[in-house]
């Protein structure tokens, strides 16, 4: 008998020790999680519904990617500084999620509470594809809903939500990171941005943390 062989079901493996064989189907995912828009969709009334129905699913995977990444950290760290947060989400868990970092973090010029994640190539919208009659809806709101999830975890209370902004002539992702393009597709038209807007009270103690 090997003591030494790696169990066999997903449950019984160690979570401080990931497998790259891991990872989920990228067909698969896109299947179920078209299966879980066409869920909600039918129970929606409306696309600002829809879209907090598939925030609200992605909420409670943020809640548990936190813990799971904590519980594989090898320092015990706790993020308490707003930036610090902010770049662990869109690297770390990025990474963590999508084998990748986010294209670039952002902060607003006009809005000093309000910074935004980009994403040249969401896995989530790069194969839904959205009827013409629900043309405004947003299907990265499952991953504004993971990031609300994780911050919220942290400590760092904030409204996200995931809007599609088009992608300029010439204009090319920040770090060259590549994504979920497939051989054959057309090349995207828009980018994924999530916005997120944190609490005054985040602000107050970043603030005081900083004097």
């Amino acid at each position: 008998m090997n003591l030494n062989k790696a169990p066999s079901n997903i449950l019984d493996r160690p979570l401080d020790r990931p497998r790259s064989s891991d990872g989920v189907s990228l067909s698969a995912f896109a299947y179920i999680y078209s299966e879980l828009v066409q869920y909600h969709q039918g129970r929606a009334a409306s696309i600002s519904e829809l879209e907090r129905r598939l925030e609200s699913a992605g909420y409670g995977v943020g809640l548990k990617i936190l813990e799971l990444v904590a519980y594989r950290a090898k320092e015990s760290k706790r993020e308490t500084r707003l930036m610090s947060i902010l770049h662990f989400v869109s690297s770390y868990v990025w990474k963590t999620l999508f084998g990748k970092s986010a294209d670039s973090l952002e902060r607003s010029i006009d809005h000093a509470d309000e910074y935004m994640i980009v994403d040249y190539e969401p896995i989530t919208s790069t194969f839904v594809s959205v009827p013409s009659d629900l043309g405004q809806l947003s299907v990265d709101a499952y991953l504004s809903g993971i990031i609300a999830g994780v911050l919220d975890g942290a400590g760092f209370s904030a409204r996200v939500t995931a809007h599609s902004v088009k992608i300029e002539e010439g204009e090319v992702p920040p770090t060259g990171s590549g994504g979920f393009s497939v051989p054959g597709m057309p090349p995207r038209k828009e980018k994924a941005v999530f916005l997120v807007k944190f609490s005054p009270e985040v602000l107050s103690r970043d603030a005081a943390l900083e004097r």
